[in-house]
């Protein structure tokens, strides 16, 4: 695939104005600026303790200059840069978390579902203080990812600490092979689906289609839960055409630069995938970036209710440049905003319905509805017991375990009565 594809990928112009003397003091000014970067690299090549090495030199003074801007711009080297394609052209080997900086410290931002991080109990919000030993303390992230990652089957030890902890934890993390799944769908009821989308990957829109295709092969449509919760984000045109989906036109979201003439707008058009039932979007702060596009579209267009906790608030763009070596920069170049123009870095997107995420206690020994079937001697139904199957008895304990999923159906099964009343 193409990195111009990349979140928030597009192209920068810049136009160069200004009188012919304000052009020779900038000229001057950049003049002496690169004096100083030559004088301090002949200070440091001739007076330090041990001999370094100049490209070392160049490309760390690359790296402070991006990493001084904001969390997100990074010199990625040739092996990053090569890591950083195979995770969008195919599996690579991790342990599958997406992380970020968060007050000066490496937060995990989501765990990608059954990955051996997900399995290890890692989970968004948590700050990863070591990587092998290793302080994480101004670690750029570029670093971070290259020194979790590795090949499938060797372990890498991470200490943790927990959101809601007092001590670090350590944590030894057997790297897999990350697969490019990222839509999975199961039936609630029937009618009724959970949609989860763990990121947005390059084939994400294309099997999400397939997948709804599939199902309403043999079943009619009547709601969706579309669960963004922990999806940490990814490709933007992915972002743009999953919303496309569940809008017919108008505007899903827009870009804007320094230069106010850059702004980008994205429409959505009438397409024989558009799902048309009510639509139900679970979030939380694990929700990131391609995630807060299509929930924030959705809101502002009224086309779903947003129900959970408060996006993570990633609402800048960043595009990958390549270098004549093979390395690249990775530069934040504009905000996007949501079609009513909000924006929502390092805000968030509320939800319509604040419903934070409540743990069933594995202890629990009671069953969480007492009916009538669960009297002594009860009388049976006359018309036999209902034998569930697999997928039902799999969408039961999903619904059991999982709150804010559990209001999210009901609210989806709502939607049409209450839209007729309202009417």
């Amino acid at each position: 695939m193409r990195l111009s594809h990349f979140l928030g990928t597009m192209i920068l112009l810049v136009g160069l104005c200004g009188t012919a003397s304000s052009s020779q003091a900038r000229d001057t000014d950049h003049y002496q600026a690169l004096k100083q970067f030559s004088q301090v690299l002949d200070l440091i090549e001739k007076n330090y303790v041990q001999e370094v090495d100049r490209t070392d030199l160049i490309h760390g003074a690359i790296e402070g200059m991006l990493n001084s801007i904001d969390p997100h711009s990074a010199y990625i080297d040739l092996e990053k840069f090569k890591m950083m394609q195979e995770e969008f052209q195919g599996e690579f080997g991790g342990i599958g978390i997406q992380i970020g900086v968060r007050d000066k410290r490496l937060t995990v931002i989501a765990p990608i579902e059954d990955t051996p991080a997900d399995k290890a109990g890692l989970r968004a919000g948590d700050i990863i203080l070591e990587i092998n030993g290793e302080s994480a303390l101004d670690v750029s992230l570029e670093d971070a990812v290259s020194k979790i990652r590795g090949p499938k089957g060797e372990a890498v030890e991470l200490t943790i600490l927990h959101k809601d902890s007092q001590a670090p934890e350590k944590v030894t993390i057997v790297r897999g092979t990350i697969p490019l799944i990222s839509v999975k769908l199961k039936e609630l009821e029937p009618g009724y689906v959970h949609l989860r989308l763990t990121d947005f990957k390059a084939n994400t829109t294309e099997d999400m289609h397939q997948k709804l295709q599939e199902y309403t092969a043999k079943q009619e449509l009547k709601g969706v839960v579309l669960d963004l919760r922990n999806n940490p984000g990814g490709l933007l045109n992915q972002a743009i055409s999953v919303t496309d989906t569940f809008l017919r036109d108008g505007l899903i979201v827009y870009t804007q630069g320094r230069n106010p003439k850059s702004r980008k707008d994205e429409m959505a058009s009438r397409q024989s995938t558009d799902v048309t039932c009510p639509v139900v979007v679970l979030i939380n702060s694990g929700s990131a970036s391609a995630s807060e596009i299509v929930a924030g579209a959705l809101q502002d267009r009224k086309r779903g209710i947003l129900i959970g906790e408060r996006t993570f608030g990633k609402g800048s763009v960043q595009t990958i440049m390549p270098l004549s070596d093979g390395s690249a920069v990775k530069l934040t170049i504009a905000l996007y905003y949501t079609p009513n123009g909000r924006s929502i870095q390092a805000s968030g997107i509320d939800p319509d319905v604040e419903l934070p995420f409540v743990a069933v206690a594995e202890d629990a020994t009671q069953p969480r509805d007492f009916r009538e079937a669960n009297l002594s001697k009860h009388l049976d139904n006359p018309n036999g017991d209902v034998e569930l199957g697999p997928e039902e008895l799999e969408a039961k304990e999903a619904l059991a375990q999982d709150n804010q999923l559990r209001i999210g159906l009901s609210m989806v099964k709502s939607l049409p009565r209450f839209m007729q009343l309202t009417n």
